[in-house]
């Protein structure tokens, strides 16, 4: 019997909704499931400190787990570089600490906070004081995506038809089209998170994961045996299955 691969859609900050989802994991597979986190810990929930930390501290203890970068994992980052670096993949009206984005309920989870007049250097320097390092060092460490066999994770997506090692970080997780609108097999089965669908969804070439939990709504783990995939709920396995098998 193959090893399940456990994967956790975007967090988004929210402690208590991973803290669940873990739990019905260790029920499932037990405390030594191989579990992939799909980026986007931080950002808009109350807590991204606290989900760093239970992440970090789990696979300091040994669990078997790996998380990748998102690209809101990746923008609080290049924030915190000691002089702040834009993200290029964001549009001119946006920056990390905008309304939209959740980097200040970020900055919140560490104690910094701040009025909305507030000038960006003073915000800058109120958070390299108080973020720890080992907060940031870990986020710069994480892959962008990981391979097992016939399996790919990561964040976003990929460039159809480009090769694995050739892929852009940028597009690994941030990327939208034309990966989201190609039909055709990709070389693996791609699991991602980054574009919120309403439930766990199976497109044939790729899963998506991400159902929103930025935006109040649960966080969703996909369990995967091979090609075998199941949404692991409150209640257990439930099949997902491609469009081919629904319709048969």
């Amino acid at each position: 019997m193959p090893t399940p691969i456990y994967a956790i859609g975007d967090i988004h900050g929210h402690l208590d909704k991973l803290q669940e989802v873990l739990a019905r994991i260790d029920a499932d597979g037990g405390k030594d499931a191989r579990v992939i986190f799909l980026g986007d810990l931080v950002d808009r929930g109350p807590d991204s400190c606290g989900v760093i930390d239970l992440v970090m501290s789990g696979m300091q203890e040994g669990r078997n787990w790996t998380a990748l970068m998102g690209n809101h994992d990746r923008m609080f980052t290049y924030f915190m570089e000691p002089v702040p670096r834009p993200e290029l993949r964001l549009r001119a009206d946006l920056h990390w600490l905008h309304k939209r984005l959740g980097g200040t309920e970020t900055l919140a989870s560490y104690g910094v906070t701040f009025p909305e007049d507030e000038r960006l250097g003073n915000i800058h320097r109120a958070a390299r004081a108080k973020v720890p390092e080992r907060h940031i060092s870990f986020l710069r460490a994480l892959p962008y995506y990981v391979q097992e066999d016939a399996l790919l994770f990561v964040h976003a997506g990929i460039q159809p038809g480009v090769a694995l090692g050739m892929q852009s970080p940028d597009d690994l997780c941030w990327l939208r089209e034309p990966f989201l609108l190609h039909q055709d097999p990709h070389p693996w089965l791609v699991v991602h998170g980054h574009t919120p669908v309403q439930t766990p969804t199976h497109f044939g070439n790729r899963v998506a994961l991400d159902t929103g939990a930025g935006y109040g709504q649960p966080i969703s783990v996909g369990v995967f045996e091979e090609q075998d995939c199941w949404v692991l709920t409150e209640n257990g396995r439930e099949p997902l299955v491609p469009p081919s098998k629904a319709r048969a």
